[in-house]
């Protein structure tokens, strides 16, 4: 599984939609939602900001991921940016694999 930070922004009719539904009815659906796509949710914040809500699940891939994120956008109700969440242990790795590399022009 692969971890997942989803900052979401509602739309005027997505704020609606949040204040009609209540806010942990939308984070139980949403909750619902990823389990769907073979996942778990870890994290449902609301918040102040650009963004009104961060969400952190984890999900088999890309794939899963990109199926949330298109489903919030579709809906017309939220934007979504969704990152790629990595451990200390994983930028190790990766750092330990960089090989030759060297800057442009030098």
């Amino acid at each position: 599984m692969a971890k997942y930070m989803l900052q979401v922004s509602y739309t005027a009719e997505g704020a609606k939609g949040l204040i009609k539904e209540g806010a942990a009815a939308r984070r139980e659906y949403i909750s619902g939602y990823i389990a769907s796509l073979g996942g778990t949710l870890e994290a449902f914040y609301f918040c102040f900001g650009e963004h009104d809500v961060l969400v952190i699940a984890d999900l088999p891939g890309n794939t899963e991921a990109a199926t949330a994120s298109l489903a919030v956008s579709a809906s017309g109700s939220a934007h979504t940016i969704t990152h790629v969440l990595l451990t200390p242990e994983e930028i190790d790795a990766a750092s330990s694999g960089m090989g030759g590399f060297r800057a442009a022009g030098t």
